[in-house]
Formats: C-alpha cells, sequence, structure tokens
C-alpha cells in the first residue's frame, strides 16, 4: 500500500470513528425504519453448505447474525473500517452466541486481504454490501476489489438506495437531503458501472426495484 492510499485510509477510519462513536449505540433501533430491503437480500442468499460469506461494512454485525440465523451451515464473516462499530458488532456475537463462530476485522473494502484479516486461503462465495456503497467514497474500487476475489460462479448481493421513481418528489428530496448529513447518497452510477461490468462479460447482472423504487437489490454474479 502506498502512503497516499494509506493516509486515505487513516483519514477515513478517524472520520468513520466520529461519526459512530455514539450512534453505534442506538443504531439498529434506528436504522430498521429506513434501511429497508436487508431482510430481502438475506432470504435471497442462499449460500450452500459451507458457502463463505463476507459482509463489507458490517457495522453492529445485524445482518451477519441473521445470516448466521438463517443459514447455519455456512460460515460468514465481516469488515468495517470503524473500530467504534466493531466494538458494538463484537459486544452483539457475544450476547447472541455467535462470538468465534463469526469473524468480524477492522479492514477497508477497497483493499483489505482476506488472508490478513481473517486468516483465509480459500475465496469468499459471497459478498455482501448492505446499504454500504452509498457511503464508501471508493465504491467502484471496492467492487473491483470484491470482484477479483471471488471465483468464478461467485456473486456480490447489493441492497441500497434506489432513486425513489414511485414516491413522491418531495418525500425523495427530502430523503436526498436527510442523508446527506451523513454522507451517505444515491448514487445510481454504482448500477450503471455494474452493467458495464456485464457488457464487458464479467458477470451477470439482475437488478429488483424494491418498495416503489425506495431501494433496489443487485446480484452480480462472476462468469
Amino acid at each position: 500500500m502506498n502512503s497516499e492510499s494509506s493516509s486515505s485510509e487513516s483519514h477515513a477510519r478517524a472520520a468513520m470513528d466520529s461519526m459512530y462513536r455514539l450512534t453505534r449505540h442506538v443504531y439498529d433501533l434506528t436504522r430498521k425504519y429506513y434501511l429497508l430491503g436487508r431482510d430481502h437480500l438475506i432470504r435471497k442468499l442462499q449460500p450452500g453448505p459451507e458457502d463463505k460469506v463476507c459482509e463489507v461494512g458490517c457495522g453492529t454485525a445485524r445482518n451477519l447474525i441473521k445470516m448466521a440465523q438463517t443459514y447455519p451451515q455456512a460460515r460468514f464473516f465481516g469488515l468495517d473500517a470503524s473500530t467504534e462499530m466493531l466494538k458494538t458488532a463484537n459486544r452483539s456475537l457475544e450476547r447472541k452466541g455467535f462470538l468465534g463462530d463469526i469473524r468480524v476485522g477492522h479492514g477497508f473494502a477497497q483493499s483489505f486481504d482476506p488472508r490478513v484479516l481473517f486468516g483465509v486461503t480459500e475465496p469468499f462465495e459471497h459478498f455482501v454490501f448492505s446499504y454500504a456503497l452509498s457511503i464508501i467514497p471508493p465504491w467502484r474500487e471496492s467492487i473491483d476489489h470484491a470482484l477479483t476475489l471471488l471465483p468464478s460462479g461467485g456473486a456480490m448481493h447489493i441492497v441500497d438506495f434506489g432513486g425513489q421513481e414511485k414516491l413522491p418528489v418531495w418525500f425523495r428530496r427530502f430523503l436526498f437531503w436527510w442523508l446527506s448529513k451523513f454522507h451517505v447518497y444515491h448514487k445510481p452510477e454504482i448500477l450503471n458501472y455494474l452493467q458495464r461490468l456485464e457488457l464487458e462479460k464479467r458477470g451477470t447482472l439482475t437488478v429488483q426495484q424494491l418498495y416503489g423504487g425506495y431501494a433496489y437489490y443487485a446480484v452480480f454474479k462472476k462468469v
């Protein structure tokens, strides 16, 4: 890693820790009202026996715990840029009896090494991005990195904010304004980029609009 990348990631870690130092304590309580579609992703995930699933931006481990409860035959891992958020994640894992079974660690979506972070030498079959790409500045690099780590037939599962196409204009404007206060942004360019990767024959893309366009669920399967 060059010094510029290291400096950028150190800045990102400090910013994320500052943002979540207090809000991590009420994160799950408040986010359940607007991070819609996360459970839809979990239902659609359907990992095979012993499949390895890695959530990028795992936060409090809320999704990881639900996935492990739903698919006990699979193996789950998570990384987050905020060490503050990982404190809550580890407490949640301990409280739910998954500490040690679900492994979480500090890392950055665009550069983490599964061997170093988790001691994993075999590729992950699934990557999950649940409302993560809308807050990650290097979202393109994060997608590319996950795609590099996936084997042929592996998949990225993404749920994130949509364009609110079928919802009132006032609601869309308010939501995007409010999200910007937390450095979260609707990024239509994410789907455009995945479509380009499909045209380049790097995988196949399926997209499902949820809740009138409030959110979308996308799966990119590597060829």
